[in-house]
Order: structure tokens, then C-alpha cells, then sequence
């Protein structure tokens, strides 16, 4: 994707703002990788994988519901409700982004995980004035030191497979990443409460069968915040 000169800082300044983040996206990838293959995926299933969802929570949900044996119809439940938070991405996204062309749209919307989201939305909430090729440019530039490095680090995993020796406990990924992006968007009463309720029931619900409890809390979790968004706006009016 071309930039002109005045958009080009907006890309750099991205690309920096997302390197970081390959301290956990590059054993995050090796784990996944490992463990698909370790299940009995072939690595060209487990790259198609990856390149086709390219969201680590849903596809290690998957994953795990896979080899407990879990319906099919329980595996495509989960991993469809662990991704709905991109939807809810997107429409926080929208006001900033809807002006560009179909294709780029295509594009953001294609790379627009946990790490793209969380870093995007921080900026053009910084400056919402912000031209919209900035805006892009930005976007791409968060992307760009991610998701290649995510596929090339899953072929490696699933290439080592067991290989990766367990001390190196690369597993501590997941977690770290997900604290660094939930932590700073803790901002308003219904993201604390969403938060709050999502622990509280899955944690109580952990017992359910093939992760149904997690579905639950979910769904729950983002009903809570939904109506007490509601509730403050009601009350700001």
C-alpha cells in the first residue's frame, strides 16, 4: 500500500509503536504451531489455519476443543464467540476508518487484531483529527511487524514441533499479551464490569463441558457492558 510523504510518519511511527509486541506475538505463533501439529495437523493445515482466521485466542480454542473431541458444531460456536470481540472492534473503528475505499476497508479489516485494534484506536483517539491516509497508514505500519512474523513464527513452530524444549515455557505469551491490551483499555465502568463479569463466570462456569462456560461468559460479559453503557448514556442526556 503506497504512502505519500505526508502520511509515511504516521506508517513509521506505527511500525515502532508495534514492535514491542513481537516479544509475545513470536512465541504466541511457535506455540500455536507446535501444538497443531502435535494434535495431528499437517503444517500445510496448520499454516492455512492461521492465515485463514489469523486471531490466536479463537484458533487455540479451536485447537484445544479439537483435540478434546468436542461436536463440530461446539468448536465453530467457540471460536466464533472468542472472535466476536473483532466486530466490536470494527464498530469502534468505523467512525475513523468508513471514508476509505472498499479495498482498504478489505484490507484493515483482514489485520485487524487484538494488537492493530488496541494501538489504532489509542492513536485516533489521541488526534481525531488525524487525515484519514494518516489513519491508514498508521494501521498498516502497527501491521506490518506483526502478522508476517505471526505466520513465519507458526511455520517454525510447527516445524520444531515437540522440539521446543518445555522449559522454555513459551505458553507465558498468551497471558502477557492479552494483560498489555485488556489493562489500558480498563477505562469506563462498563469496560470494568464487562472485565469483572467475564472472570467472575468463567471461573463458575468452568466445569461446563468442552469450554461451553467460556461461551457463556462471553456472551454475558458483553451483554453487562452493552446495558450499562446504555444506562450512562441515558444518564449523561
Amino acid at each position: 500500500m503506497p504512502f505519500s510523504a505526508s502520511s509515511r510518519k504516521s506508517y513509521q511511527r506505527g511500525l515502532i509503536d508495534g514492535l514491542p509486541f513481537l516479544l509475545v506475538v513470536a512465541p504466541f505463533a511457535m506455540l500455536f504451531g507446535a501444538l497443531a501439529t502435535e494434535a495431528g495437523l499437517t503444517i500445510v493445515e496448520t499454516m492455512g489455519f492461521t492465515i485463514v482466521v489469523v486471531a490466536g485466542a479463537s484458533q487455540f480454542a479451536a485447537l484445544q476443543l479439537m483435540m478434546d473431541n468436542a461436536p463440530t458444531f461446539v468448536v465453530l460456536t467457540t471460536a466464533l464467540v472468542v472472535n466476536l470481540r473483532m466486530a466490536m472492534y470494527s464498530a469502534a473503528l468505523a467512525p475513523y476508518l468508513s471514508e476509505a475505499p472498499l479495498w482498504k476497508r478489505a484490507m484493515l479489516a483482514y489485520f485487524n487484531v487484538d494488537q492493530t485494534y488496541s494501538l489504532s484506536f489509542a492513536e485516533y483517539e489521541r488526534d481525531p483529527a488525524m487525515p484519514l491516509a494518516n489513519k491508514i497508514a498508521y494501521f498498516a505500519g502497527v501491521s506490518t511487524p506483526l502478522c508476517p512474523l505471526w505466520y513465519m513464527f507458526t511455520y517454525l513452530g510447527a516445524v520444531l514441533g515437540g522440539g521446543i524444549p518445555p522449559e522454555y515455557a513459551i505458553d507465558f505469551a498468551a497471558p502477557i499479551a492479552f494483560l498489555a491490551m485488556i489493562a489500558p483499555a480498563l477505562k469506563t465502568l462498563a469496560h470494568v464490569s464487562a472485565a469483572l463479569t467475564s472472570i467472575v463466570l468463567a471461573l463458575a462456569l468452568s466445569w461446563m463441558p468442552s469450554g461451553t462456560g467460556l461461551i457463556i461468559a462471553a456472551i454475558v460479559a458483553m451483554a453487562v457492558g452493552a446495558q450499562i453503557e446504555l444506562w450512562m448514556a441515558r444518564r449523561s442526556t
